[in-house]
């Protein structure tokens, strides 16, 4: 256990476990107009579909307390690996210590997150990511 949760993986591998292992899911734990504007991961060639729970509510960045209850009302068990998306990896690291406390036993942080950090022009999306990586995406 890494600092609270199971730890990192790249985007890359986190695909490849959500094509190899029947009972991973990936959670994006961004916000609802990041979900709408900035695009999400398309997993419909690994025949899942990612599940949408707000880590920080927009646009009050408030933490969603009820965020493990939302996580498990979406039909994820305890024992399921889950994978946590947001832009950069800083939200979804705290979400994955966030599950892992209230008893979810494998929960991974997507490093870079779907976007990346920021490159020398203040542009996200061309240094690492899930985007840069090249993996399947669409914007709603």
């Amino acid at each position: 256990m890494t600092e609270g949760y199971a730890g990192d993986r790249s985007p890359a591998d986190t695909y490849a476990a959500l094509k190899n292992e029947p009972g991973a899911v990936l959670v994006d734990v961004r916000t609802v107009p990041e979900w709408q504007f900035v695009g999400v991961p398309d997993l419909a060639p690994v025949s899942k579909e990612p599940l949408f729970v707000e880590w920080q509510a927009y646009p009050e960045m408030k933490i969603n307390e009820g965020f493990a209850a939302a996580v498990a009302a979406k039909g994820v068990s305890q024992d399921q690996p889950v994978y946590l998306l947001c832009r950069s990896g800083v939200r979804s690291k705290a979400a994955a210590k966030a599950l892992t406390a209230a008893g979810f036993q494998a929960c991974y942080n997507i490093l870079e997150g779907f976007e990346g950090n920021a490159d020398g022009d203040g542009h996200r999306g061309n240094v690492g990511g899930w985007k840069h990586a090249g993996l399947p995406w669409r914007q709603q």
